[in-house]
């Protein structure tokens, strides 16, 4: 069976990670996404944002605000649109 793929203009649940801290003031800002700040192995701080995005569109959008903050990009993952574990 081959896999679903993810259209333009499909919703979906992402999950974004940037190297650095955000705090929870910025949700807002990012569409109301969960903010959840993690410490990887080598010590540093992670913020991690999870929550749904409309499209592909929107998606561009988050990013290239996120670019603006200043802070690293680590990974973009799509996810189960359960909610944040």
């Amino acid at each position: 069976m081959e896999p679903h793929r993810v259209g333009t203009d499909e919703p979906g649940c992402y999950e974004i990670c940037l190297e650095g801290r955000l705090d929870e003031r910025w949700s807002t800002w990012f569409d109301g996404m969960t903010l959840t700040t993690v410490v990887v192995p080598e010590g540093a701080a992670h913020t991690v944002l999870r929550g749904r995005v409309v499209d592909q569109a929107a998606l561009h959008g988050l990013l290239a605000r996120l670019r603006d903050v200043g802070l690293p990009l680590v990974s973009v993952t799509r996810v189960d649109d359960g909610p944040p574990g």
